[in-house]
């Protein structure tokens, strides 16, 4: 595979990313200077936004402005139930948060159970909707506001999508479905309609409040497809265009691409997994270190390919300075991989603790965020 010869699509990321090259691709803008210090007016940066992990936007400067008018936006995300939640998606999940206790935003958080039985040709309709309740304990454990916080599967409070998706889908035509997601003759009518279901979100604010309320929707650029389309439908149907804010993906462990559900279990870290799948995986992960201790020593490790860096960078070690000292103890050949792989596995191990027992508490907490009505 060439170097930018790489593919994106909200089902497939394949191959090392060029992020510079993507925003071209799919037409976003970059996060510049500007748009950070207008940011930082209302709220302290995120780790996230200033370590570029959130890197890319469509339209974050005009609901900014909405916002300096007095004009609150609300957020939109979601998650595609196809198996246990990695730590991969807990990276946009943690920045929402991050917007909402910054800006007193409701969000509404999407569980695609739909989706995934449309194109996990293996899974059950009973299936998907059980991982959408499993994987919503992820999302509660992480400390969201119950009370700004609705979090629904979609085959539950289908009675309001449907119809809101039928004004998408009328405003859609098969050609612009087929050149955006790839779409063929094999491909199921459900998995054509879907794009439908998952605009609709992007206006329950303006068609609960019955006045365009903006919409701001942090989520993995590979979605974007999605909402290029439903940003193209919406002044069609009288509502506003949503906003949009990107994030890379989290590396696999195993140096290459993203950490997706589809991938080697072996390559990503599961909410779920105990201290010794942790260990595990973590030790016999692929790094940026060289052959053998001679050369690490004299050449050093290479962090802009190692996926335990990448893990300090995204997740683990939220302080600058510190995560800087980590990098230049690896470029100058002090720090050993084994050392750093076990330097991670506490903190993943400690981080995981926690997380387990917040999932655990939110089982009884799940009434209070998952809707059966809109």
């Amino acid at each position: 595979m060439a170097e930018k010869d790489f593919i994106v699509t909200p089902w497939e990321v394949v191959g090392d990313v060029d992020y510079t090259e993507l925003v071209k691709r799919f037409g976003t803008q970059e996060i510049d200077e500007a748009l950070l210090a207008r940011i930082k007016k209302h709220a302290p940066l995120h780790y996230m936004l200033r370590r570029k992990i959130f890197f890319s936007h469509r339209d974050l400067d005009w609901v900014l402005g909405e916002y300096e008018k007095g004009n609150k936006f609300f957020l939109y995300t979601g998650r595609g139930p196809s198996d246990d939640t990695h730590l991969g998606h807990l990276v946009p999940w943690i920045f929402t948060k991050y917007l909402q206790d910054s800006f007193g935003s409701k969000l509404y958080f999407q569980m695609t159970d739909d989706e995934k039985f449309l194109f996990k040709e293996k899974l059950s309709r009973e299936e998907t909707h059980s991982l959408a309740y499993e994987n919503a304990l992820d999302v509660i454990a992480l400390g969201f506001d119950s009370k700004k916080t609705m979090i629904f599967a979609d085959t539950d409070v289908i009675d309001f999508l449907y119809p809101h998706a039928l004004e998408v889908a009328k405003k859609v035509t098969f050609s612009t479905a087929k050149a955006v997601f790839g779409f063929t003759n094999e491909t199921n009518i459900g998995g054509i309609f879907f794009t439908s279901i998952q605009s609709v979100p992007a206006f329950i604010e303006s068609i609960k409040q019955k006045k365009p309320v903006p919409c701001l929707i942090p989520h993995a650029i590979d979605q974007d497809p999605h909402f290029r389309i439903t940003r193209d439908v919406a002044p069609k149907i009288g509502f506003p265009k949503p906003s949009s804010i990107h994030c890379k993906f989290l590396p696999s462990l195993k140096g290459s691409g993203k950490m997706s559900s589809s991938g080697s279990p072996d390559s990503m870290i599961y909410t779920t997994d105990s201290p010794e799948e942790v260990e595990r995986k973590i030790m016999s992960a692929f790094t940026g270190g060289r052959d053998t201790i001679e050369e690490q020593k004299r050449l050093g490790g290479r962090p802009e390919i190692c996926p335990i860096f990448s893990y300090y960078t995204f997740l683990f070690e939220t302080d600058d300075e510190k995560l800087k000292e980590i990098e230049q103890q690896c470029r100058s050949g002090k720090l050993m991989c084994g050392e750093d792989k076990a330097r991670l596995c506490e903190r993943v191990k400690k981080f995981l603790a926690e997380h387990q027992k917040n999932r655990e508490a939110a089982r009884k907490q799940l009434s209070k965020f998952m809707a059966k009505k809109i």
